[in-house]
């Protein structure tokens, strides 16, 4: 019973510092039904063990009350129900005691628990649910610890067995001297009927571990890598000759997008198990298309006549693609059934020829005069063949069908999927499925790093099985079972066994929290002993990079206990708290705990250390202290709370000083808290007032790339202020920036270097530095063949060096147009912003216009008009001003752009002013053309500025007035425009 509580019976996780609760499954409930079955009738099959007294009774909360209990032998004490059997220490063999507004049952013998089931009648399944979670190993309470249920080998009964024998034969020996012993007959009596117990609850464990790998094996289901297999084999056998192959085409359909967890099936389907559809032509009949749905595969009613696909089932689930395709085509199950098909061999390269001649010399020459060896060869040849047969009948379940073992393909592994991920092939697909990206990305350059709320919705993965797991992870559970029952010395030698393993590897940690490790490491820390807090920390500490364990770790209340920690005298304390914190306050719920418990104030507190050259132990320890500090509120600072709380607390002063400490390891972890932090504005103000440009300048010329990436980091944030940009231009600080463009292959870095030239390049005086770095140049280079963050960063610089004319220039001689212009069509909302802003200021160089003219940019930018995202719009027609301005044929290429006129003029109805200002802007420039201002006054547009007219009073005003001035050479609209254009504020 205890090996299938722990291994087949499925629990949810530990919250709230309990234990976990038995889900509610189908497998779970087949378990208690046997269970009961076997409590029910044990008085009669084993009368003799029915009355065994146990080690430790089995207590949990019941929903039996005591008027249910009536037995002999029972006391009615104030509606309590209390045996009159005592077992040792005047414990009563059974009690049924009220507990607040519930009732506590204890059970010492099979005898009262099997009376407690059937009084429960027919809620005996909760009434047994309610008794193991709360008895998660009951035959440890029921038979002692050296019984308790442990992974791996269970020599325990063996043990048992030669004790006892032991023990007779030394009664034996002294009733052969006279010397007869009744009290130990007695003992060896009953430790015979513990025996029997023991192996009674063997063979139901046996039964329940076997029915539940019944039960799993029945329940197998599809998983995206088997339809990934199964689909992949049919199209290795599939082709256009009716002969050789088995089927004339098989594909998935769709838009080629994988998500993340492997399925095709958009997400509003996957919540019914869909996992991809599949189209197969077989050369006798029409097409086929299939869902591969968890549950199996079924043919379903194919897309509609808007490309829309219809789920609805049609016919049977199949558990195997093959079995479903032979009961629909015949030609497929004859060819399969056969084995007459011709397979696609991948071709060999000269490195697998140039192995497989290696290969032959080397059988050649161990084989030439060595004849003698030739039988052990073999043998073990026939050794090898043997296990690999046993490794595939344990794949067995896994296989698409018995049919492959005829192809020679038994070693098959999966293709390597994300090459097929980037291939997106054109499919009929809804415009729903087509549509991956948002239409309104929320992208701000200056932000603090946002919230990681990926963890906060993460959902818990568990294997299928444990048959696959290491021997580590059996090793540490037994290491944690010595936790939980071990004194002051056993607890301190087995978290230094502990410590021995690789925590860093995820079966290690899982380990740790399956078996309940994580309660015993958190209570260690409310101990008085500092080994085993020490102990225990230096475990959560590296544990605590995985992402379950913080959550595990939060949900147990470990972070309020570590806060508390951090006031310990003892410095290495501090610093595992500390570290520990770091890396569970990586999500919102863990940084909200550590601020609402005092943490942050304890943190800054830690800080606070002397800067000193010279190097003793204690200064060390002191500076050590202050790093792991800095690295718990780095991760803290994510949260805009935090940071007012860490400012509130006197942060600033504190981290000013420890940046300019001479260790780098100390640097990281400041610096990277204050370019978190530096997307407030206090704190901008801050790091400017403090002297910490002129460190963050001297830090970026270190030789550690996370350093610099900081540094960078920090000045992109706090350059938003012309002040700081000149701080950074007097400390040279744009020359270290420049020479970190060459650091391709660290996209981090390349990220934070280009923002803060960007954010420096606002400043005439730091452009005209940049141009003699030959900057421009660099920036161009980096237009291909990076990703968009860098990409965001490089084009907005290169839009600010382009308000300067000469730069104009130096950006077409590089090649920056093109590319430019290629930007124009991507998604990343960030990035339009910046390139349109871009391309309209090399636009107003006439040679520059008519590179873009010639790669049609100014359609590019108009149809950005259609953006939802207002700030593209604004930005998209503010570059549409220049381009009409320097085009050659302004007015003709205007009108070329089919519906162009009627969109911008409705954009007069946008409640952005930004929007209506650059639209005002680009109508003065296009209604100089006469044609172009009579289709736009066609479409409505002096009621619109008049009613903006009357509005506003903004810059968008002198747009306004040009468009009037325009229109007045139609004399019909003379008077009107005359009327709009003598109001006041004009």
């Amino acid at each position: 019973m205890g090996q299938a509580l722990i291994r087949a019976a499925q629990w949810t996780s530990a919250k709230g510092g309990s234990g976990g609760k038995l889900e509610f499954t189908k497998l779970n409930e087949e378990l208690l039904n046997s269970i009961i079955q076997f409590v029910d009738g044990f008085s009669a099959k084993y009368p003799e063990e029915t009355k065994l007294v146990f080690k430790k009774p089995l207590t949990w909360q019941t929903i039996v009350s005591p008027d249910a209990i009536n037995l002999p032998g029972l006391e009615d004490r104030g509606g309590d129900k209390i045996s009159e059997a005592k077992a040792d220490k005047d414990v009563p063999l059974f009690s049924l005691k009220r507990d607040g507004s519930d009732f506590e049952c204890s059970c010492m013998t099979m005898e009262y628990c099997e009376q407690v089931l059937r009084a429960a009648g027919d809620k005996k399944m909760i009434e047994l649910r309610a008794c193991l979670e709360a008895n998660r190993d009951p035959v440890a309470n029921m038979l002692g610890e050296r019984f308790a249920t442990v992974e791996g080998d269970d020599n325990s009964i063996f043990r048992f067995i030669e004790e006892i024998t032991k023990e007779i034969e030394q009664l034996a020996k002294q009733h052969a001297e006279n010397e007869g012993n009744t009290e130990k007959q007695e003992e060896i009596e009953e430790k015979k009927l513990i025996l029997k117990m023991r192996l009674i609850l063997l063979r139901l464990d046996q039964q329940l571990l076997n029915q539940s790998i019944a039960q799993i094996t029945k329940d197998v289901r599809l998983t995206p890598v088997m339809v990934d297999g199964e689909v992949s084999i049919l199209q290795e056998l599939s082709g256009e000759d009716e002969r050789k192959h088995v089927l004339e085409l098989i594909d998935f359909w769709g838009d080629g997008y994988v998500f993340k967890n492997g399925c095709r099936a958009p997400p509003q389907r996957q919540l019914h198990g869909d996992i991809a559809y599949i189209e197969v032509r077989p050369f006798d009949g029409n097409m086929l298309y299939i869902t591969a749905n968890t549950s199996g595969y079924y043919v379903n009613k194919g897309p509609d006549n808007r490309g829309d696909m219809n789920y609805e089932r049609e016919g049977d689930a199949y558990r195997e693609l093959v079995t479903l395709l032979k009961d629909k085509s015949a030609h497929f199950a004859e060819m399969i059934d056969k084995q007459e098909f011709h397979l696609k061999v991948q071709e060999k390269d000269d490195y697998m020829d140039a192995r497989k001649v290696e290969e032959d010399d080397e059988d050649k020459e161990s084989t030439a005069g060595y004849r003698p060896e030739r039988a052990k060869q073999k043998t073990e040849e026939d050794s090898k063949d043997k296990g690999q047969k046993q490794k595939t009948q344990k794949k067995k379940r896994l296989e698409p069908s018995l049919k492959w073992k005829a192809l020679g393909m038994e070693e098959y592994q999966e293709p390597d999927t994300r090459a097929e991920q980037k291939k997106l092939k054109k499919k009929k697909a809804s415009p729903r499925m087509k549509t991956k990206t948002p239409i309104d990305a929320d992208d701000t350059f200056s932000e603090s790093s946002t919230e990681s709320e990926e963890e906060e919705e993460a959902v818990e993965r568990r294997s299928e099985t444990n048959a696959d797991l290491p021997s580590e992870y059996w090793q540490i559970q037994k290491l944690v079972k010595y936790l939980k029952g071990g004194n002051q010395t056993a607890t301190i030698i087995a978290l230094c066994s502990m410590r021995d393993f690789n925590l860093a590897q995820e079966t290690c940690q899982l380990a740790i929290r399956d078996v309940g490790g994580l309660e015993v490491l958190i209570n260690l820390l409310d101990t008085e002993e500092v080994k085993c807090k020490i102990g225990s920390l230096k475990i959560l500490k590296e544990i605590s990079r995985n992402t379950q364990i913080r959550r595990a770790i939060a949900d147990l209340g470990g972070l309020q206990t570590m806060v508390k920690i951090l006031r310990d005298p003892d410095k290495d304390l501090k610093c595992l708290a500390a570290e520990t914190i770091a890396n569970v306050a990586k999500f919102r719920r863990a940084r909200r705990t550590v601020r609402q418990h005092g943490g942050i104030r304890k943190l800054v507190g830690l800080l606070d250390c002397p800067i000193v050259s010279a190097t003793n132990p204690e200064a060390d320890k002191d500076a050590e202290v202050a790093r792991s500090g800095a690295l718990a509120l780095w991760s803290c600072s994510k949260s805009k709370k935090n940071k007012e709380a860490m400012r509130k607390a006197g942060a600033i002063p504190l981290l000013a000083k420890l940046l300019k400490s001479p260790n780098e390891n100390m640097l990281i972890p400041v610096v990277g808290t204050l370019q978190e932090c530096a997307s407030e504005p206090s704190y901008r103000l801050a790091i400017r007032t403090e002297g910490m440009i002129e460190d963050l300048v001297k830090n970026l010329k270190s030789q550690t790339d996370e350093l610099q990436m900081h540094c960078a980091s920090a000045i992109f944030k706090c350059a938003e202020e012309k002040e700081t940009r000149d701080l950074v231009r007097q400390y040279g600080g744009l020359d270290p920036l420049v020479s970190l463009l060459q650091k391709t292959d660290n996209k981090e870095l390349l990220e934070a270097a280009t923002g803060a030239i960007w954010k420096c390049a606002i400043s005439p005086e730091n452009v005209t530095r940049f141009q003699e770095l030959r900057a421009i140049e660099q920036l161009v280079g980096l237009l291909n063949d990076q990703p968009e963050e860098v990409l965001v960063n490089v084009v907005g610089g290169l839009g600010e060096l382009a308000k300067d004319p000469p730069n104009r220039l130096l950006i077409r001689k590089a090649g920056g147009i093109p590319p430019l212009v290629n930007l124009l069509t991507g998604t990343n909302q960030a990035l339009l912003v910046n390139v349109t802003r871009a391309v309209g200021q090399c636009a107003e160089e006439q040679d520059n216009m008519a590179i873009i003219d010639k790669l049609d940019g100014v359609r590019l930018l108009w149809s950005l008009l259609k953006n939802q995202n207002p700030d593209v719009q604004a930005s998209a027609a503010w570059a549409i001003c220049p381009c009409i301005e320097n085009a050659k044929d302004a007015g003709e290429m205007v009108r070329s752009f089919v519906g162009g006129l009627e969109l911008i003029v409705s954009l007069l109805k946008s409640e952005h002013r930004e929007v209506l200002a650059s639209v005002c802007a680009a109508i003065a420039n296009i209604a100089k053309d006469e044609e172009n201002l009579a289709v736009i006054t066609d479409h409505g547009v002096v009621p619109m500025l008049a009613r903006l007219t009357n509005t506003y009073a903004w810059k968008g005003s002198k747009f306004q007035s040009k468009v009037m001035s325009s229109h007045q050479v139609i004399n019909k609209h003379q008077l009107s425009y005359v009327e709009i254009l003598t109001l006041p504020h004009l």
